[in-house]
């Protein structure tokens, strides 16, 4: 009987299974929406309840798709956004917000109520936040499990477990309370290299509570992501999903890893690779940078290094922009000729943002050079800080070189500069990780954001380098599959599973004769950025 593989992504509206042959090709998938509650500003909650049930209704929905056994998929990997999850006694829900609604126990990645807690974890200097390039970001579960403590401490006390999105998956898939290392390594300052927690950070901030019994509440047990995860799905969850009892589970990955293993590990044509050499940029809602190192490389602003956080073995660091596609849908929907476009877009059928990349595709056809149809029009798109190279969560969005044409064109520039504003930041990214000896010679781009070879080209164009999309059009659920592989004993490790299941596409190279004109732009955006941090103060 052939085998089959099942990954499993939960991002930030939507949960998407997808089944997959061994040698990594995508079957059929499916997707449902999840509810994404906005409670003012900075404050985004989520329900583990209805989450796991779109988890079940994509898998069975892909599994019938596929038209294949459910006897014959060999193993299921899954990945989450990196959100917390407030469990309570008898595996029931706490709320993290209104207690009126229960159900809403998540606190999802992009809130940021936890800035003050941030700050004062980041004042104390504890040797830990060494490993979060110096700054631990709202965004992570330490300051946020001190805002629950400090603002619902009857709910903080009550909960019996908090998890990582992606673990509270596997828990309820399997019963297991093992943890993945990729998780507790990037987001709750686990040393991953030292294989322990450091019990002195957590009664500096002010946490001592989760130092009890080995730290039973965030993960007395730690393992490699693909790790098989107790004896496989329980007999409740088997049911659940519409699978045999016992099938294998793997420790998973946070989202944007999982893209990373499903994108930098192909081998060329000399049937060499190198995944050191390659930064996967996962650019969706927001977007994620990772690269790997065989050393560990300390870098300001950049969080890591995490030891084995991603590929085994290795050193990640990662960094990115806090909002990615999303700052780029708020910005043309603040231009006066939205509305007219996004009727116009949908009788296309397709959303605002999209349509804009086909009319710079189309500009393109003609001859047009983007860089120089924006003018002297610049965008910082930081509406929701920078999260890298400044670790700054009080950063904001800047627009310079605007003027009184409200037609559609003048929107599509909008469009084109607010892209090239993401790039120049990745550019920032990718030079100051240079500084500290990563050297990249290729970008792999993923993410619905960057499905559009004029927004490939763009970033090539903006950061002047090689930029490689790849071969499979679902990379964030072959890193999942790729994980179920391991845990099915399909393949033996994650290495040879990335070698064996994933393969490049299409290659975009930087225009040498715009390179002086995007060097010219990036100081722009530079000398814009630094505006408006000065005024600020």
């Amino acid at each position: 009987m052939s085998k089959y593989l099942i990954g499993i992504d939960v991002g930030t509206r939507s949960a998407r299974a997808g089944v997959f042959d061994e040698a990594g090709t995508l079957i059929s998938s499916a997707k449902r929406d999840i509810a994404l509650i906005n409670r003012g500003s900075n404050l985004y909650e989520q329900s583990s309840g209805e989450i796991w049930a779109a988890v079940c209704a994509v898998t069975r929905e892909s599994l019938q798709n596929a038209s294949v056994d459910a006897a014959s998929i060999a193993g299921i990997g899954m990945d989450a956004t990196c959100s917390l999850v407030v469990i309570g006694p008898e595996g029931q829900p706490l709320p993290v917000g209104d207690a009126d609604h229960p159900e809403r126990n998540i606190i999802v990645w992009m809130d940021h109520r936890a800035l003050d807690q941030a700050a004062r974890i980041n004042a104390t200097g504890h040797e830990v936040l060494r490993y979060v390039g110096n700054q631990i970001s709202p965004e992570m579960e330490t300051p946020k499990l001190l805002w629950l403590k400090e603002n619902q401490p009857e709910v903080f006390a009550k909960a019996e477990h908090f998890f990582d999105l992606t673990d509270f998956l596997t828990w309820r898939a399997t019963g297991c309370l093992d943890r993945s290392i990729c998780t507790v390594t990037c987001k709750w300052t686990y040393l991953g290299h030292e294989r322990r927690w450091d019990e002195s950070y957590f009664k500096t901030i002010g946490l001592p509570e989760l130092c009890n019994n080995h730290f039973a509440r965030i993960g007395e047990t730690v393992i490699d992501a693909g790790t098989a995860i107790g004896t496989g799905l329980t007999a409740e969850a088997a049911t659940d999903l519409g699978l045999p009892q016992g099938t294998p589970v793997a420790a998973g990955l946070i989202d944007a890893h999982a893209g990373g293993i499903g994108t930098v590990g192909w081998l060329d044509a000399k049937n060499t690779g190198s995944a050191t050499s390659r930064m996967a940029y996962v650019f969706g809602t927001s977007a994620c940078t990772m690269t790997s190192t065989t050393e560990p490389a300390f870098v300001p602003g950049v969080w890591g290094p995490y030891y084995s956080a991603m590929i085994p073995g290795l050193w990640l660091n990662e960094a990115g922009q806090s909002a990615a596609g999303a700052a780029i849908d708020h910005l043309v929907h603040l231009h006066p000729a939205a509305n007219e476009a996004t009727e116009k877009a949908e009788s296309a059928g397709i959303g605002l943002t999209l349509w804009l990349s086909k009319q710079a595709e189309n500009l393109v056809s003609e001859g047009v050079d983007l860089a120089q149809c924006v003018g002297g029009l610049h965008v910082v798109p930081e509406f929701l800080g920078n999260r890298a190279p400044f670790a700054d969560p009080h950063a904001k969005a800047l627009i310079a070189g605007l003027d009184m044409d409200t037609s559609i064109s003048a929107l599509i520039r909008l469009y084109i500069a607010g892209v090239y504003g993401l790039g120049y930041g990745l550019r920032q990214i990718i030079l100051t990780q240079s500084a500290k000896g990563i050297v990249l010679d290729t970008i792999v781009v993923s993410g619905g954001a960057a499905q559009s070879p004029t927004v490939r080209q763009m970033l090539a164009d903006a950061t002047n380098l090689k930029i490689a999309a790849p071969r499979t059009t679902e990379p964030v659920l072959l890193g999942s599959a790729i994980l179920g592989a391991v845990a099915g004993k399909l393949q033996p490790d994650i290495q040879s599973a990335m070698a064996a299941m994933t393969a490049a596409g299409e290659t975009y190279f930087p225009n040498v004769n715009t390179k002086e004109h995007h060097q010219q732009r990036f100081d722009a955006f530079e000398l814009l950025q630094a505006t408006g941090r000065q005024l600020r103060t």
